[in-house]
């Protein structure tokens, strides 16, 4: 039911055509809601995604960063000795998931942290010096000095 119109940002915009294509591959009705998540800025440069994991462990969950894309993953582990038991009403989901996030350029994951049944995955942007704006000075129109030198 949710669907945005990013049309009139393509007139304004050059060179984002991957990134308008990717929000709406994300707002496509195809898209799982399972588990729900948030996306924070927390800073300027420094954002935090937050997964209702409610039900998982630590070893029951997965985070891994290959090129630009963040991935999350969740599944239970086959009890070993554990009776099975009878659910009579099963309203929590413990269903396993796979949640993959795209990282623009130089977003670097910095820590991951599980409180509370969320889990917490903590990311900055480090734009390296070179890709940074300078400032180039102008000269004003300056004469070249001459130097006279005497003749022995």
């Amino acid at each position: 039911m949710r669907h945005f119109d990013l049309s009139p940002l393509y007139r304004s915009t050059i060179g984002f055509d991957r990134v308008f294509s990717l929000l709406d591959q994300a707002a496509g009705p195809e898209g799982t809601t399972y588990p729900p998540y948030n996306i924070e800025r927390t800073d300027e440069n420094t954002y935090r995604i937050t997964v209702a994991v409610a039900g998982f462990a630590e070893p029951d969950l997965s985070i891994e960063v290959k090129e630009t894309t963040l991935t999350i993953s969740g599944g239970k582990k086959a009890p070993g000795t554990a009776p099975k038991l009878e659910i009579l009403h099963q309203g929590i989901a413990a269903r396993a998931f796979v949640r993959r996030f795209q990282l623009a350029d130089h977003v670097q994951v910095t820590g991951a942290s599980l409180e509370n049944g969320l889990l917490h995955v903590d990311l900055v942007r480090e734009v390296p010096e070179a890709k940074k704006p300078r400032v180039i000075p102008i000269a004003a129109n300056s004469q070249a000095k001459v130097i006279e030198a005497s003749a022995a």
